[in-house]
């Protein structure tokens, strides 16, 4: 599945599924902007990348998407592929009180900034008859208690995918969204737990999979790759699950 000459846009690329991907990308033969905000776990990725375009960068401001566009284009000249991987976590519950603060804020990153950038490298992707897959949950079909910050801007990106795959549809731009189950990735260190908390968290979840296994980043990134290749060119505005069987559970 080669990308070789395809220049890809992959925010969230610091670590997890966002780092997997660029690696996976570049290996591939592909020229990779890799977005995120932490800087220095950026340049660990690059030397994985081959040469890639680092930009640090937080994809929640207008005004940092717009460069994440700019710079990629002065660099190579072109955009083939947009993942929207970037995203947060975070507790909500509608009684407490710093609620919509906290809400505000995953909205902003996990939905608003895949619109905004998506409306920025639209018509360059246009140019190449590029593809665009967005990075969900299963958490988009399925809830949980304080998640409804979380879940809400999933199943918003979901939609949103299908509502943008129908309108660049017409143009050969394809657009997808996977939504993966429990991942180890560091999102839960993120949101401020300890190492063993989060351990703890990843055991628990693996509870919650009928094949009682937690996917690895490289996982997902190999279904990325699969969909933005020419192996996938009937598939648009797709929900893809990769989940370890979360949704066969109730």
């Amino acid at each position: 599945m080669s990308l070789g000459d395809k220049v890809a846009i992959v925010t969230g690329a610091s670590s997890g599924i966002g780092a997997a991907t660029a690696i996976k990308f570049a290996e591939e033969g592909a020229k990779v902007a890799l977005v995120g905000r932490n800087q220095e776990k950026l340049n660990k990725v690059a030397k994985k990348c081959g040469n890639p375009l680092i930009i640090a960068a937080d994809v929640s401001k207008d005004e940092d998407a717009k460069r994440i566009i700019e710079e990629t284009i002065k660099r190579f000249g072109k955009i083939d592929i947009l993942v929207n991987n970037a995203g947060i976590g975070g507790t909500t519950n509608i009684l407490d009180e710093g609620v919509i603060k906290v809400f505000d804020q995953i909205m902003n990153t996990n939905l608003r900034s895949a619109v905004v950038l998506t409306h920025l490298a639209a018509q360059h992707l246009v140019k190449t008859r590029g593809n665009i897959v967005n990075i969900s949950s299963v958490a988009a079909y399925k809830v949980a208690p304080g998640l409804v910050g979380y879940s809400t801007s999933k199943a918003g990106l979901d939609h949103f995918t299908r509502a943008v795959a129908l309108e660049l549809a017409p143009h050969g731009v394809r657009v997808n969204v996977i939504n993966p189950g429990p991942v180890k990735t560091d999102i839960i260190q993120n949101m401020g737990a300890t190492k063993e908390a989060a351990e703890a968290a990843f055991n628990d979840m693996l509870k919650a999979t009928a094949l009682l296994r937690v996917s690895d980043s490289e996982e997902i990134a190999d279904l990325i790759l699969f969909i933005v290749s020419d192996k996938s060119k009937a598939i648009t505005g797709s929900s893809i699950v990769s989940d370890n069987g979360v949704m066969l559970k109730l």
